[in-house]
């Protein structure tokens, strides 16, 4: 009987394995400068914010002459209160008649528009394509006096269409131009396929161009919606009557009404900015995806 002489082979030392996790947290390394940046921004938004609501607490007297830092010592909800008894109700369903129209005036008409811009091929298409995007180079204040004696010749001078059609018209260029790139992002094999399946132009449009580019339908609705609501021009120089009157306008005369009544015009700027501030929180997200220019990816 032979005898295996031959030495024996090392032990394989054990395998180790790291949970993925774990090496994920090994890879990533913090950022101090960005999170420096952050913090000092997070101080920028936060306190003027905590600022305008902490006041619109205060008395008069302490809004006045006490720390614009500090908490107010007795907080009270009388500046709400006259605020919401001086017509501010009937210039926020004013405003959000505005904004609301100009947004649905805006999406049905540049939408199709866009549509028709990245569909056709021919010179005339995107010269005009190019004239239209003009828009964005001419401001209000060039154009308000002709807007002025245009609005009056067709009879709506101190009405709401006074205000929702100039701020549409200004607004769609910008609107032609983000839904123009997102629906560029739709390939064109699926349009090639609809169109063998006998789709019409409108019917690729709607089941089609507007499902795919619903992140930029989203951005323009509250970019619009933004414009619209914080619109100044339009409704100073287009409307006078009280029953007419938007926020913007409203903040305008509480200014004037209350004089020095500092808590008071916070307040109503406190109430004009939550119902906008709770839509960008709805939709914050598919606007961050349409300025991004992910398109309906």
């Amino acid at each position: 009987m032979s005898i295996d002489t031959r030495p024996e082979a090392p032990a394989k030392p054990p395998v180790v394995r790291r949970h993925p996790a774990a090496a994920g947290r090994r890879k990533r390394r913090g950022n101090p400068l960005a999170g420096l940046g952050s913090l000092v921004w997070l101080v920028i938004v936060v306190v003027p914010l905590y600022t305008l609501v902490s006041s619109s607490l205060m008395h008069q007297d302490e809004a006045l002459n006490g720390d614009p830092l500090a908490f107010p010592t007795n907080p009270t909800l009388d500046n709400y209160h006259t605020v919401l008894h001086s017509g501010f109700s009937t210039m926020l369903a004013n405003t959000a008649i505005v904004a609301a129209s100009t947004v649905a005036v805006v999406l049905l008409l540049s939408v199709p528009v866009a549509y028709v811009a990245v569909r056709t091929r021919s010179r005339l298409s995107s010269l005009a394509f190019r004239t239209f995007l003009l828009g964005v180079a001419i401001p209000a204040q060039a154009v308000i006096v002709p807007l002025y004696l245009l609005i009056g010749k067709m009879g709506l001078y101190d009405t709401l269409p006074a205000i929702i059609l100039p701020t549409a018209a200004f607004a769609m260029p910008v609107a032609v131009l983000v839904l123009s790139g997102t629906m560029r992002d739709v390939s064109e094999e699926m349009y090639e396929a609809m169109s063998l399946d006998g789709a019409s132009p409108l019917r690729m449009l709607w089941q089609l161009a507007v499902p795919m580019s619903k992140a930029g339908i989203s951005t323009v609705a509250i970019y619009t919606a933004l414009q619209a609501w914080n619109g100044f021009l339009f409704p100073l120089i287009l409307t006078q009557s009280e029953e007419n009157r938007v926020l913007t306008l409203g903040l305008f005369n509480f200014m004037t009404q209350f004089g020095v009544n500092i808590p008071a015009v916070l307040a109503a700027i406190v109430l004009s900015v939550v119902p906008i501030f709770a839509v960008y929180l709805v939709a914050r997200k598919a606007l961050i995806n349409g300025l991004m220019g992910v398109g309906g990816k």
